[in-house]
């Protein structure tokens, strides 16, 4: 029977200022992979068992009702020992994938620091500015627990967090996204070149980049486009901009920036605006300023297009949405289960596009399949790290 393994951290795609690792900082990361599809799979289906068998049951003979939302089946199954069995698990994989990401980063930090001054020292396309300040709701916690988040700094000036985040995201999807981890940009780019072939956007702009992932195959896609990529996190952006330059995309800007104010850009100014799982880490004040900002910018005839896993809905069973809100109590996304709660749909409305604008795709992640192939028994997604995602779109009506 055909094994569905996932791939060894040797296929990673190792471009210039990536953190190299040594064999047991792989051989850490090969075990985390492993360990996290197991426990997404053959241990993960545990807690369905346990919810159908046990808890669901006691719930009914208790309130002589079933649960009447997320909310009352996770307070239910946090009672439960194999769901706090498998939570713990899954926890603790998290930490000792970031505890394994920052050792690596941290032992070549010199290197990696000269590596990047290499490619952002002199260049107009970095723009870094000191006076923007790291949203109190994005400082108050360490996302993915990642020390530090996206921010973080061990020294000032340097590509700590960013380092970090790249040399593990491989890990953490399995290598679901590919051996750059660019799936999701990857997949954007399939996605237009089908859905509108032929169409050339001079301006792109994408929202929250943090390293770039999901914008350097958008801004090699289209080589003649201005594309600017903004965040609030200096440290991110300095490594994004090394490894967006490592890559060849020299039409790509990255700048420091909040999505809030726009400000700097005139209206109508670019033809495609992004996000791509931006919006589940945005506060509920911040979300609803971003979007209206977003299609302030955007161009007559442009497209708008977030990315992120399905928004809850009554067609959702509440077991499902359960399981997906598992990251918001347990992996310090504090955001993630208001944000998918929303109507996604009257968001952007309320932004100011017209509701006969909208759409909903599924995007799928756009990996070589020759290392790394599809599953073997028809997984579509590990609920929160998945290369599956919705795509909420609208194209902005022409002038």
């Amino acid at each position: 029977m055909k094994q569905d393994v996932p791939p060894p951290y040797s296929a990673v795609t190792r471009h210039a200022v990536f953190p190299v690792a040594s064999h047991d900082e792989a051989a850490r990361f090969n075990f985390l992979t492993n360990f996290n599809k197991y426990l997404a799979g053959t241990i993960g289906a545990g807690n369905k068992i346990a919810y159908d068998t046990r808890v669901l049951p006691a719930f009914r003979a208790e309130h002589g009702r079933d649960p009447a939302d997320r909310f009352e089946i996770r307070h239910a199954m946090n009672k439960d020992p194999w769901h706090r069995f498998w939570s713990a698990c899954k926890r603790n994989s998290m930490e000792m994938r970031q505890q394994n990401g920052r050792s690596i980063v941290l032992r070549q930090l010199d290197e990696l620091d000269a590596k990047a001054r290499q490619y952002n020292e002199g260049r107009d396309t970095l723009e870094l500015d000191p006076s923007v300040e790291v949203p109190r709701y994005q400082a108050a916690v360490d996302i993915h627990c990642m020390p530090g988040s996206y921010h973080g700094e061990e020294r000032p000036g340097d590509v700590s967090a960013g380092a970090n985040y790249d040399c593990g995201i491989f890990a953490t999807t399995a290598g679901g996204l590919g051996a750059l981890s660019d799936g999701g940009g990857q997949a954007l780019v399939d996605w237009i070149k089908r859905e509108r072939p032929g169409w050339a956007p001079r301006r792109i702009l994408d929202l929250g980049c943090t390293v770039g992932h999901n914008i350097v195959p958008l801004a090699l896609a289209f080589p003649e486009a201005e594309v600017i990529a903004i965040d609030t996190a200096a440290p991110s952006l300095r490594y994004a901009h090394a490894r967006a330059q490592a890559l060849g995309a020299r039409n790509l800007k990255f700048a420091q920036m909040n999505a809030e104010d726009l400000s700097r850009f005139p209206d109508g100014y670019f033809d495609w605006v992004q996000t791509t799982m931006f919006l589940h880490e945005l506060s509920g004040k911040a979300l609803p300023r971003i979007l209206k900002e977003a299609t302030r910018v955007l161009a007559p005839g442009g497209l708008i297009l977030h990315l992120e896993q399905p928004q809850y809905s009554d067609e959702m069973p509440l077991y499902e949405q359960f399981i997906r809100d598992w990251d918001a109590f347990n992996n310090n996304e504090p955001f993630w289960s208001a944000m998918h709660g929303l109507d996604l749909k009257k968001q952007m409305v309320d932004a100011g596009l017209p509701r006969d604008s909208l759409f909903v795709t599924g995007v799928k992640a756009v990996v070589d399949k020759e290392v790394f192939p599809e599953s073997a028994f028809d997984e579509r997604e590990d609920h929160g790290r998945a290369a599956v995602w919705n795509a909420y779109g609208a194209w902005k009506a022409a002038a």
